[in-house]
């Protein structure tokens, strides 16, 4: 995963005037444009999508000072169809619109190219398990929340804690498959991993696929296919977060396995009363890489 990460940067750097083929790309580096984007933004820290964008700004910005071409040549040659377009995505990046760069020079906000190294870390054993599952449903209460990367979402806390108490003794009565019990399910969510792009969020459990969906309540279909399911035990959130990001880092690259569409899957098998603490289950949807 590392060399195919490395070669996706060369590829975008030869390809920085033109649009990439990622699903090509992600085919010819022997993984899927799901796994690389997930991969990318998980590591880099910033959606592929951001870093293209990054990356054709600051050597636009080069063009724009040195004067050669007018504004609306080095638009077309980068990809976009008009200087206010161009000037949008120049000003989102720099700070400031080309014809100011143009002017004074700066300022400029340079990003540079990346490169993924490998460190030697891994010295915590990751507490993980590899699960062949059949087709199953997850039923329960969802809606449409902003993705959030580090600490608790107030959006989420505030569905969850509009149910009444009853419910969530109801939705766990229903539980009749692994994952066991109450759920947090993640699905619909950005490839790139984008802070502040919607998901889908479901607060329920998880059915049989022969069991069918009580009225009034929200319904997923997931189908048959390998999990791997990650034990979390400490603070919470930040414990789950915390292993959810050396999936990525350690447990991925490490690994024969690549992530593939589907909901993420959080069952909790203990927790303090105020929720501080908690012992936890990831289930991630993989396949063979």
């Amino acid at each position: 995963m590392i060399s195919a990460l490395n070669k996706l940067v060369d590829l975008v750097e030869e390809h920085l005037t033109e649009e990439l083929d990622i699903d090509g790309v992600a085919a010819g580096l022997g993984t899927t444009e799901y796994h690389l984007r997930r991969m990318f933004s998980s590591l880099a820290g910033m959606p592929l999508s951001e870093y293209v964008r990054r990356r054709r700004m600051t050597v636009a910005a080069a063009d724009v000072v040195r004067g050669e071409r007018d504004l609306l040549g080095i638009a077309v040659r980068y990809g976009y169809g008009s200087s206010e377009a161009f000037g949008r995505a120049f000003r989102a990046v720099h700070g400031a619109g080309p014809s100011d760069v143009r002017r004074d020079g700066g300022p400029l906000r340079t990003q540079p190219q990346l490169r993924f190294r490998l460190t030697v870390e891994g010295s915590v054993p990751m507490d993980t398990r590899l699960v062949d599952r059949p087709a199953f449903r997850l039923v329960g209460h969802a809606t449409r929340v902003p993705l959030i990367h580090q600490g608790v979402n107030p959006h989420i806390q505030e569905h969850i804690a509009a149910l009444p108490h009853e419910e969530h003794l109801r939705l766990k009565s229903l539980s009749n498959s692994e994952p066991a019990g109450l759920l947090q399910v993640s699905a619909d969510v950005d490839p790139d991993g984008r802070e502040g792009s919607e998901l889908t969020y479901l607060h329920g459990v998880a059915l049989s696929h022969d069991t069918p969906a009580p009225d009034g309540l929200d319904s997923i279909e997931v189908p048959a296919g390998m999990w791997a399911v990650f034990r979390t035990s400490g603070p919470h959130p930040q414990a789950l977060q915390t292993t959810w990001a050396a999936t990525a880092t350690e447990w991925f690259p490490s690994n024969p396995w690549q992530l593939r569409p589907g909901p993420s899957i959080v069952s909790t098998l203990d927790r303090a009363p105020d929720f501080t603490t908690a012992t936890c289950e990831l289930w991630l949807p993989v396949e063979p890489s």
